[in-house]
């Protein structure tokens, strides 16, 4: 049985390469949705609470596939993942990326409202290796490096 675990900076592919798995039959689950709360302005939820939500979701598939930048996150979900993809790409690539990406209306309200966000987005992926918080490069290595399973690197958009 598949299940994998899909990291990286913002804008990296997570999303598009979890959509693959997707609709090869994997159940997805993108941390975003349970990472934050609907508040103004936006506040992390607790770790307790994410943590019973992904309980619950690994309990009830069998394959799955998880996404997102949150290792801490991450670190409740790897120990059911038999398989880690690190989306390591460069930091322009990422920004490319994230200039292009479509609507997600599970993230905005309104394709306006994504676009109004851009510029921070951009900024938070510029300082990627920088940050030393819990969706930093440094976070993610150190998540990749310590998994025991099968695991892939990705390095350029072609490789997705």
């Amino acid at each position: 049985m598949r299940k994998v675990i899909i990291f990286g900076n913002s804008g990296s592919g997570k999303s598009t390469l979890a959509a693959k798995l997707r609709d090869q039959g994997l159940a997805h689950l993108d941390l975003d949705v349970l990472a934050w709360l609907p508040t103004s302005p936006p506040e992390r939820s607790s770790l307790e609470d994410a943590h019973h939500k992904i309980q619950t979701f690994i309990r009830e598939t069998d394959e799955w596939v998880v996404e997102g930048c949150y290792s801490d996150l991450l670190e409740l979900v790897k120990p059911f993942a038999n398989k880690a993809i690190f989306m390591n790409l460069p930091a322009k690539l990422c920004m490319e990326n994230a200039s292009k990406r479509p609507w997600e209306p599970h993230k905005y309200e309104s394709k306006e409202a994504q676009d109004e966000n851009l510029a921070m987005l951009l900024d938070w992926i510029a300082q990627y290796t920088s940050r030393k918080d819990a969706l930093s490069y440094t976070a993610h290595r150190a998540l990749y490096d310590s998994f025991t399973g099968e695991k892939a690197e990705i390095l350029c958009n072609q490789d997705i």
